[in-house]
Parts: structure tokens; sequence; C-alpha cells
């Protein structure tokens, strides 16, 4: 049975599949013709690996015993036919786990050991050392197979005080904020922990075969207890799924996640009200049972501040039996599982058309960069073959004096034009001074001195949250770097564009810059960070961040999402500057290559008149192959605007729960030998 996320998440990998292709053909169309310079086939390339490995992130946040595995049991493997997670009574999950998939391994589940909390790598470093993470091999031909192995994912250790202390898992007082229910100090003294870090388990279930990745949190103790988590994996999702249970209501501890990492600025979010079954009374009539879960509905939605419509209530456990027995054995648990369907609806009409829309922005943007050029490759190549056609037929049938003087003329022009090579040379200096420059204040030296002053200010500061003060000087004198690396970026673009107009003029150029990259989307990810950074310098986290090792693995992790923003925009800085570069590089070639040419049939214009007319005839073929390749070029780049356009005419749905507008992370991804080349994760 297909379900309604799944359909629909199965249009948008068909539709990603598709413009894939066009790409691809795209790319070789002009590669045919050597139109394909370095810059365009990195454009391309970029293009083409971004539909390829777009993924749909989704986390599921909840406390201890809320059904949340099993709610995600009941969306994305129902047609399974079993549990796929773990989430029978007394078996929880006990560190966070993304399911996804990579075809580059086999199915695993690989566990990352609680003892690497020590170590100074950020879990974005350690993704990329395989050996240190666990491996299980998954038959996925034996569902009993699979299902054992992952039950490791509950598993627990016990340590000594000290060392749950050392990995920043002391046991919580009963009435702690977190309700009590982190790590709990045994009779014997020992405390039991979570035996992993992180799990990744790599599964070839359709839906993570079309880009899905399902992030399960263990608990909110862990939101709070792992930085990593909260810093990084959660503000980088694309939608969260909040889920409280029917019979509890809103918790202090759920409201206080909720207001700290969850109720402002970020993801699309959605509140699920679990558990509804646990309301039937078989003494009241099913009216008034319906009315109690209205009013539950409305408590939770006015103690999270959201609109009631955007609270969904649900029993994942009866939803999950309807779907697995599909047929008439289902009717008892069907009528819980109409409020699956709406939150179902509400990913599919808010979630996935956002995503489509980010997808065909792309899309636009790289079509009309390299049909920008290409087009004027193919206008440059057609000029120069009408120059070259002019000439023959100038001097078909004349003296031998005639074409001596016109090759007399083309040694000239040709030595008019080698005068540009000075001016390029300069103009190209200045350029790479420039542009050296705004690297210089991306560079991670820069951004290493603009964390260890604030270091300097921070210290032994933190209890009376002077701290907060110093991140956020650091965060002005980021945006201050990122905006004065766009103004030479911009100053660069202003003073190419002037000269190449002088240049086109002059030399018969078709040169373009382009528009240099905007400093707006590493802003909008500095003030995400400042956002979710921030609250750990505030005074839930004081004491918590007193301890020194806490502080430096709080520094680390800041410096290494920095690195990330900063060296992504460095590289499109270089990547535009490189284009600029390849792209005079191109035209002089060609120009060159074109006088090579033209003299070279003019000295033997003389010698045999059918020479002479077979070269018009082949230069004629030529001119109308260019033209109908520049109509092909065009045609090609306005099939992919279609494309993207009828994509993104599909986002037009209010939403009925406020998400607003983010920058998209880079996608998560698997652990696997390879990765060590792979970027870094996105910044959030």
């Amino acid at each position: 049975m297909e379900f309604t996320f799944a359909h629909h998440l199965d249009a948008l990998a068909s539709w990603r599949e598709e413009a894939g292709r066009q790409v691809h053909a795209f790319g070789q169309t002009l590669g045919a013709d050597d139109l394909l310079d370095e810059g365009l086939a990195q454009v391309l390339a970029t293009l083409q690996a971004r539909l390829a490995s777009d993924q749909l992130v989704v986390a599921f946040v909840a406390e201890f015993s809320r059904g949340k595995s099993e709610l995600i049991n009941a969306i994305f493997f129902a047609d399974t036919g079993r549990r796929m997670l773990p989430a029978t009574p007394g078996r929880t999950t006990m560190c966070p786990v993304e399911l996804g998939h990579d075809d580059a391994l086999p199915p695993l589940l690989a566990l990352l050991p609680i003892e690497t909390r020590l170590e100074a790598a950020p879990l974005a470093v350690l993704r990329t050392q395989s050996a240190r993470w666990k491996r299980l091999r998954l038959d996925t031909s034996q569902p009993e197979q699979v299902a054992q192995a992952l039950q490791e994912l509950t598993r627990t250790k016990a340590v000594s005080l000290e060392e749950a202390r050392a990995l920043g898992l002391a046991p919580q007082a009963p009435d702690a904020a977190d309700g009590g229910s982190g790590p709990r100090l045994r009779p014997d003294g020992l405390v039991d922990i979570p035996a992993w870090r992180h799990a990744v388990v790599n599964y070839p279930h359709p839906l993570l075969r079309r880009g899905l990745v399902v992030l399960d949190t263990p608990g909110l103790n862990a939101v709070g207890a792992e930085p990593e988590l909260t810093l990084s994996l959660l503000p980088t999702a694309h939608a969260i799924v909040f889920v409280v249970a029917a019979d509890t209501g809103v918790t202090q501890s759920e409201l206080a996640v909720w207001h700290e990492h969850l109720g402002g600025h970020g993801p699309a979010r959605y509140v699920v009200l679990n558990k509804v079954d646990t309301l039937a009374d078989p003494l009241l009539p099913e009216a008034e049972v319906q009315a109690q879960i209205t009013r539950q509905c409305a408590g939770v939605a006015s103690t999270l501040g959201v609109p009631e419509a955007a609270v969904y209530p649900i029993s994942a456990r009866q939803a999950l039996v309807a779907r697995v027995r599909q047929g008439a054995l289902a009717d008892a648990a069907s009528s819980h599982a109409g409020g699956l369907a709406a939150l179902e609806d509400a990913l599919v009409s808010q979630l996935l058309p956002r995503r489509r829309q980010v997808l065909s922005e792309l899309l636009l943007g790289g079509t009309a960069t390299v049909e920008a050029q290409a087009t004027r490759r193919v206008a440059d190549q057609r000029r120069q073959i009408h120059e070259q056609l002019s000439e023959l037929r100038e001097v078909r049938g004349k003296s031998a004096a005639k074409v001596q003087w016109t090759l007399e003329r083309l040694d000239t022009e040709a030595q008019e034009f080698e005068r540009c090579t000075s001016r390029l040379a300069a103009l190209r200096s200045v350029q790479s001074r420039l542009v050296g420059d705004a690297l210089q204040l991306l560079s991670a030296e820069q951004l290493r001195t603009e964390v260890q002053q604030m270091q300097r200010e921070s210290t032994g500061r933190m209890l009376n949250l002077r701290a907060r003060k110093a991140f956020s000087a650091l965060c002005g004198r980021l945006r201050a770097l990122l905006q004065r690396a766009g103004g030479l970026g911009t100053e660069v673009q202003a003073m190419l564009t002037a000269s190449y107009q002088q240049l086109n003029t002059d030399f018969g150029f078709a040169l373009a810059p382009g528009a240099a990259p905007a400093p707006a989307r590493a802003l909008s990810e500095i003030d995400l960070i400042e956002r979710n950074y921030g609250r750990y310098l505030g005074l839930p986290y004081a004491l918590r961040l007193g301890d020194e090792r806490q502080m430096e693995q709080f520094l680390r992790m800041l410096l290494s999402k920095l690195e990330v923003i900063f060296e992504h925009q460095a590289h499109e800085l270089e990547r535009w500057s490189q284009i600029v570069t390849v792209q005079v590089d191109v035209q002089l070639r060609d120009r060159r290559r074109a006088f090579e040419r033209r003299r070279d049939t003019l000295t033997r214009a003389h010698s045999a008149a059918g020479e002479l007319a077979g070269r018009i005839a082949e230069l004629e073929a030529q001119h109308r192959h260019w033209e109908r390749l520049g109509e092909q070029v065009h045609a090609q780049a306005m099939a992919l605007r279609s494309l993207a356009l009828r994509s993104a005419a599909t986002v037009d749905i209010p939403l009925s729960f406020p998400a607003p507008e983010r920058q998209e992370p880079a996608p998560l991804t698997l652990v696997h030998s390879a990765a060590a080349g792979r970027s870094r994760q996105g910044a959030g």
C-alpha cells in the first residue's frame, strides 16, 4: 500500500531524477562542441550532485515513552509489515539515530561509542573516521535479524559516578528540569548511561532511497546533554515533529526544551498529541471522548503557543496496526489512524513543496549561468565564421595581389588583437589581488583569531553570563568580515564589467563577469548560529559550561560550524573568480585559433579555386551548425526552466503553522571510509 507521504516523496524523487537527466544531456550537448569549459563543467557537476544527493531530514523529538519510535514506524515503515525501530515497553532508544540510505555502503548499523564524548573531535569529524564506529551488518532478507540488531540502540552500560560526570552524563535529581529522565545513580554507586553516542542505520527502504533521512532523538534529556544534537542536527533538519502524550499533556521538561530549542526560529515544526487511545472510556459516549481529545489539543496548543490546528491527535500504535493489517482486521484500529493521515498531509502540503522550490531555484540559477556563457560562445563562433566567409568571398576570383593584401590586413588585425593581452594581464592582477584580500578575510586563520578573542573575553566569566556578550560581539565581527569580503567581490565585479565592455568593443570579445557571490546565505547562517548557540550561554547551561572541558567542547563545535560557513563562502568566491578567468582564457584561445585558420585558408586561396570553393562551403555548413547548436542550447535551457517552473508552481499552499524561511544545510552523511574528502555538515 502506498501512503500519502511515500507517494509525494516518490514524486519529488522522480522530478529530481528527470532534472538530473536533463542536466546531464545539457552537458553532453555542450561538451560535444567544446562549449563545456572547466567553469561550466563545475557548475553542471555541482547541480547534478545536488539533485542526486538531496535529502529531506525529518527529526522526531520527544520525552521517553511518548511513542516517538512507534510514530516513526507508523509513518515510514508500515509497509514492511513490522516494527523497524524498538518501540515495545521497557525498550527505548538511548542515543540519537539517523536512518538513511547510502548506495556506497551495505545495509548496516554503525554505532559510535559514548566514550568519544571525552575527545576533542566533533561529531562532524568522527563521521569521516569509520574505524571509530562499531559496524553491524544487516541482512535485509531476514527481518528478525534486522530487528535483533536494532535492539542494540537500547543498550546501556554501568560506569562510575566519576566517569559519568566526565562524560557529561551525571545523574540528575528527580526534581531536575529534565524531570529525572536522565541517567540514575544505582544502589551500588554505578550509573547507567547509554552505550552509544550516535547511531547511523543504512537501510535500503524505499523512502530512504528516495532521499529521506529520519532523525530519532533518545528523549529530551539528550537534547540538553548532547550539544551536537542541539546545535547541529536539530537546527539543520528540514522539519521537527514534537511528540507529547495525551495522558500527560505538556510536562515541565517538554516545555523547557520547546522554548529553548524548538519554539523559536528554525525548521518547520509539527506537534503530535500521541496515545489518544488512552483517553477512550467505555463508560463515556464517543462524542464526549472526542471532546476530551479536542480539549487536550487546545491545551497543548495554548501551552506551546501554536495554533490549535497545528496539533495532530494520533494513536501511533493503533495507526501502525491499521496500516500493517490493512484489511478488515484493521477496522478496530482505523478510528485512530485519521490523525496520522492529517500529519502526513501537512508534511506533503507544506514541507515537500518547499524542498522542491529550493531545488527549482537552484536549477533555474545554474541553467541561467550555463546558458548565458554557452550562448556567448556560440555567438562568438558564428561571428568568427562569418568574418572568415566574408574574407574568402571577397578574394574569390581575385588576383594574388588582392589575396596578399588581405593577408597583410589579417596580420595587422592579429597584431592589434595581441595588444589586449597586456590589458588582460593587468586586469587579472588586480582581480587576483582583490579576490586574495577577500579570501584572507574568510580564511581559517582569521576565523580562529576571532574565536580566540571571544574565548579570552569569556574566560572566568561564564557564571556571570558575560560570555553571551562576548559571543554576540564575535557574531558581529564575523558578519563584518563576510560583508567586507562580499564588498570586495562586488568591487571586482564592477571593475570587470566596465573593463569587459571596453574589451568587447575594442577586440571583439564576448566577455561578461556575472554576479559575484553575495554573503546573504552566510549571514543568515551566522544569525541561526547566534540564536542556537547563544542559548548555551544562558542561565540554564551556565554551570555546565563553567566546566573547562565542556567550554572547550562548545568552542570546538562552534569553530567547526563557522569553518564550514566561511569555507563555503570562500569556495563560492574562488569558483566565481575561476569561471571569470577561464572565460577569458577560452575566448582568447578561440580568437587566436580563428586567426590561424583564417591565415591558413587565405594562403591557399589562390592555389586552387576548387579548394577555395570547398572551404567556403565548409564554413557555410559550420555556420549553419552553430546556428542550430545555439537553438538547441536555448531549447534545452528552456526545457530545464520549464521543469523547474512547473515544480515551483506547486508551492502555493499557505502554512497552517508559520515556518520561517531558512537556508539549506548540507545533507547528513552516513559513515563511510571514503567520506574523509567530503565537506562537513552545513552550519546551523
